[in-house]
């Protein structure tokens, strides 16, 4: 291609949720910043977060007891300093977030917050703006990001793959990263920006699933692209699924928030018995695998398409007040929460692993970054505590910031970034191809590598997923890249990375179990895959 635009920044961040704006805030004070985001920058899994943030806020709660919660959630594969550091950082988070302008709900808790509690939790430390958590997030730090005049926001572009010097001249002694290559998904395209440090904050890979609470957007794009140019990758096998998603074929994605039971809605089968409890003596706010385990066994023996969460004991004033979006998404598909339970699945929510880092967010590759949860930071073990999650990306984002001002610039500011080469690709023939592999991975993961696994599950999956890479390879090299290529791409690495870790680890931890390894072995190991 000739004529083709370069672009070049000091920080390049990859993604538009929590993690990336707030550091790209951060950012602004060491050099310009470009935000890239694959479609509007609300589009991502921060805006649809309903619950809240985990935070220590309250004078009869402390930092070491909600340590004591994270790490019973994560069975045994927490780093303790990683958690420590994680939670301390909670209050001054949560501060500066109400410096931006979000406005949490008020309540007679410290600091004058509501506070709510979720499964996993000994005490209410959840802050929250009513269950619409995210998106008032979002909206507040997006209005200070286009305030800036040293934040460049790039909406529409996807991103294909880093562009890394191993790629170039392969030397894995002194792989560096030099920026990232874009497909613009109004004009057709590919074009490189080349940085001097680039920030992955692409967020989860839930779109692997049949079933998922992630938006569309969420297709593994920034965990494939680190793989593929060289980095290590750490407990894919634990996939959170979340218990409760509406179960109605019209409510695409929709998350029944973990913070109506902590109010005191209950799970109940299909005669209207609290059967959780018969598994764990939290019952419904017992720790989310437990939960969505008690529920795929119920689904599976009583052969039922759902269950019911029953949040009637409320009533109708409380349900509306704090959890307006629920009662009204609700109501608009003919249930009264108020008077009728709701009918629930589990569905893929939340990736525990990811790429690789350390304290700051380094990975294994110089000038690249990973934070959110795109990241293994060793911060959720087998299984997250809820609403962790917006804690943990605030407070790296924080981390990241302070590790880049103590360092030097990677790249120099004339370093040389070559044009994407098409060769001889043409026009891809029949998208309808590309759909049916991107609906066959998902059903294919749902199947085989769901809440309870078997190795003979595994082993299928993988050998089907292999055959599968093999054509995207055959028609990465004879078509032009598409938009929905990309990502069928990244799904399908991201689906082999879940596969080969779950068959990796012989034994049943947390989110992860197989019948075959029912037990969980005296000691914990992190299972990390190098390319």
């Amino acid at each position: 291609m000739k004529n083709q635009r370069i672009r070049t920044t000091d920080h390049l961040v990859i993604g538009t949720g929590i993690a990336g704006l707030q550091l790209a805030l951060y950012l602004q004070r060491h050099g310009n910043v470009t935000v890239v985001s694959k479609s509007d920058i609300i589009d991502n899994n921060t805006w649809y977060a309903q619950g809240g943030i985990a935070s220590v806020l309250n004078s009869d709660d402390s930092f070491d007891q909600h340590v004591e919660d994270t790490l019973q959630a994560g069975a045994g594969l927490c780093n303790l300093d990683i958690v420590k550091k994680v939670v301390g950082a909670g209050p001054d988070s949560i501060e500066e977030l109400v410096n931006y302008g979000v406005a949490f709900s008020q309540g007679s808790d410290s600091g004058g917050f509501h506070l709510t509690k979720e499964g996993g939790h000994s005490k209410r430390r959840i802050v929250h703006a009513k269950d619409l958590t995210g998106r008032e997030v979002m909206k507040a730090l997006a209005a200070r990001v286009h305030e800036s005049s040293n934040i460049t926001v790039l909406e529409n572009q996807i991103a294909i793959d880093l562009l890394n010097t191993d790629r170039l001249d392969p030397d894995f002694s002194g792989n560096r990263c030099l920026g990232a290559y874009f497909l613009d998904r109004h004009s057709g395209e590919i074009y490189p920006i080349r940085s001097k440090r680039t920030y992955l904050a692409t967020g989860g890979h839930g779109k692997v699933y049949l079933y998922t609470s992630n938006p569309d957007s969420a297709t593994g794009d920034g965990l494939a692209m680190a793989w593929r140019a060289g980095c290590r990758v750490a407990n894919l096998e634990f996939m959170q699924f979340h218990p409760t998603c509406l179960f109605q074929p019209k409510a695409k994605n929709f998350l029944i928030t973990e913070a109506l039971r902590g109010e005191g809605a209950v799970i109940r089968d299909c005669q209207g018995r609290d059967f959780i409890r018969d598994h764990h003596p939290l019952g419904s706010l017992a720790p989310r695998d437990i939960v969505a385990r008690a529920i795929d066994a119920e689904l599976k023996r009583s052969g039922q398409p759902h269950l019911w969460l029953d949040a009637t004991s409320l009533g109708r004033t409380k349900l509306y007040e704090h959890f307006p979006n629920i009662y009204e998404r609700c109501q608009f598909f003919g249930i009264d929460i108020s008077s009728e339970y709701i009918p629930i699945v589990p569905a893929a929510h939340y990736s525990c692993g990811g790429i690789v880092v350390d304290d700051g967010g380094a990975t294994n590759i110089k000038g690249l970054y990973a934070l959110g949860e795109v990241a293994c930071t060793g911060l959720h073990g087998a299984n997250r505590l809820a609403s962790n999650s917006l804690l943990e990306a605030i407070a790296f984002a924080r981390f990241v910031a302070d590790r880049v001002a103590s360092e030097s610039p990677s790249l120099a500011a004339d370093a040389i970034v070559p044009a994407w080469e098409a060769f001889d690709a043409v026009p891809p023939d029949e998208m309808v191809v590309l759909s049916h592999t991107w609906d066959e991975i998902r059903r294919l993961m749902w199947n085989y590598v769901g809440i309870v696994r078997t190795t003979r599950r595994l082993e299928r999956a993988l050998h089907r997923i292999q055959a599968i890479r093999e054509e995207l390879n055959t028609y990465y090299w004879n078509y032009q890249l598409a938009e929905n290529f990309v990502e069928v791409r990244n799904l399908a690495d991201v689906a082999l990375l879940t596969i080969r870790s779950a068959m990796a680890r012989k034994e049943s931890r947390g989110i992860h179990y197989t019948t075959d390894f029912p037990e969980m072995r005296s000691v914990a190991r992190d299972n990390i895959l190098a390319p």
